[in-house]
């Protein structure tokens, strides 16, 4: 977050309402991904969840539904090239970091 005081979004001075570019805006923003760019399979993240919280998840595993994606993985160029922040954290290491927050905060 402060990396990013340093480097204000500019606006797209091109940007058209009539053929907008979903990759910018008129407006002076940016929203940053800051996930791992490493794909992770989902049955894997329930497995690390499943250990951060020492339970069996209960699976009905299904088909693809309509609307589901296949593969997914955030893309963090934009904040290596902007702000010169790659993120590093092992999922393994960030689930178990939310999962401990998480039930201090929520005391559960």
């Amino acid at each position: 977050m402060i990396r990013t005081l340093d480097n204000v979004a500019k606006p797209n001075p091109s940007w058209n309402g009539d053929h907008p570019d979903t990759g910018t805006s008129y407006a002076p923003f940016k929203v940053y991904n800051i996930g791992n760019n490493q794909p992770v399979e989902l049955l894997r993240f329930i497995e690390i969840i499943e250990q951060a919280l020492g339970m069996e998840a209960k699976k009905n595993l299904l088909p693809l539904q309509p609307g589901d994606v296949p593969e997914t993985y955030a893309n963090v160029d934009d904040l290596i090239n902007d702000v010169g922040f790659k993120p590093a954290t092992p999922i393994e290491q960030g689930i178990g970091n939310f999962v401990a927050w998480y039930r201090d905060y929520y005391k559960v």
